[in-house]
């Protein structure tokens, strides 16, 4: 696969354009439904890169269905099962074939629920200078990529739009947003789904370190999981026979990318560097990898 076969940005006309984001662009069906699409677009600290990973759009769709029914159980989520080839013109569904879900119309909530299950990323950075991950103490001793021995822990943060840095927040803010009913359920259903995922993802062999979910609510209140679900792009997967208590382990997610931006003379701000040919390949094969190994 090539740039050329990636898919950057969609050029939907048979429906009235919303938003487009980091990765997916959104079109309205009607009054209550959305066309959700996962472009091949990669995001790294916040910032949307210049090379597409061809297929990735793609990835992040199955795996997503994957998670969204066997999760059904503990929350419901926002499709509808309606085929997004059935809502745009013939012309355009070789654009949505695959990559795109037509999605219930919810009111998202204004956080990002991260649940963390080891010392990894932002986190192990903040427990070096504070003992504690968003203001949550543990135990003194802990090392790099150690599973947090109380358990899951909640840590939200900020949704940023394109281009800016999600910051993480304390719980007494999410409360002050959403209510202390409400956020006491979206931490518990969120720990729920991640503790479900990682022990399901352990047996086939990847450790899910840490993950984003995102909520929504219905006309009738009701909370529902929305956007996409446990990928590569939301999560942080290591191989669990390479991983070493101590050690930061390689990943099958964007955190190889956010590894080789690092070193490179980037501000962190638009426009990225492109990516080597050598990167994007090892990129691919890692998102293949992580879909093969947690679906087949």
């Amino acid at each position: 696969m090539t740039q050329s076969s990636a898919l950057f940005e969609t050029t939907i006309k048979s429906l009235p354009f919303l938003h487009r984001g980091k990765v997916r662009d959104i079109y309205t069906v009607g009054n209550d439904k959305l066309l959700i699409v996962q472009t091949d677009r990669l995001s790294a600290f916040d910032v949307i890169l210049p090379t597409a990973v061809p297929g990735k759009g793609k990835i992040l769709t199955a795996l997503s269905r994957f998670w969204f029914r066997k999760l059904a159980h503990i929350l419901p989520n926002h499709l509808t099962g309606i085929a997004p080839e059935s809502v745009v013109v013939e012309s355009e569904r070789e654009q949505v074939r695959d990559r795109a879900f037509v999605i219930q119309r919810l009111k998202p909530l204004p956080i990002e629920a991260i649940v963390r299950g080891y010392v990894a990323g932002s986190g192990w950075k903040d427990y070096q200078q504070t003992g504690a991950i968003c203001g949550i103490p543990l135990p003194h001793g802990l090392k790099l990529a150690e599973k947090l021995p109380g358990g899951a822990i909640f840590t939200p943060s900020t949704k940023a739009p394109a281009g800016a840095h999600d910051e993480n927040i304390a719980l007494t803010e999410v409360e002050r947003q959403l209510g202390k009913a409400l956020t006491e359920k979206v931490s518990a259903k969120a720990i729920q789904l991640y503790s479900e995922a990682a022990d399901y993802a352990l047996q086939r062999g990847i450790i899910i370190a840490d993950t984003k979910f995102e909520f929504g609510l219905d006309d009738a209140g009701e909370l529902h999981l929305i956007d996409e679900v446990l990928t590569p792009d939301s999560s942080r997967f290591w191989p669990a026979d390479q991983y070493r208590v101590g050690q930061d382990p390689p990943s099958f997610d964007k955190q190889f990318v956010r590894d080789w931006l690092e070193k490179q003379d980037w501000n962190k701000k638009a426009p990225a560097p492109e990516l080597p040919d050598d990167i994007l390949r090892q990129t691919m094969e890692k998102y293949q990898k992580a879909l093969r190994l947690l679906t087949l």
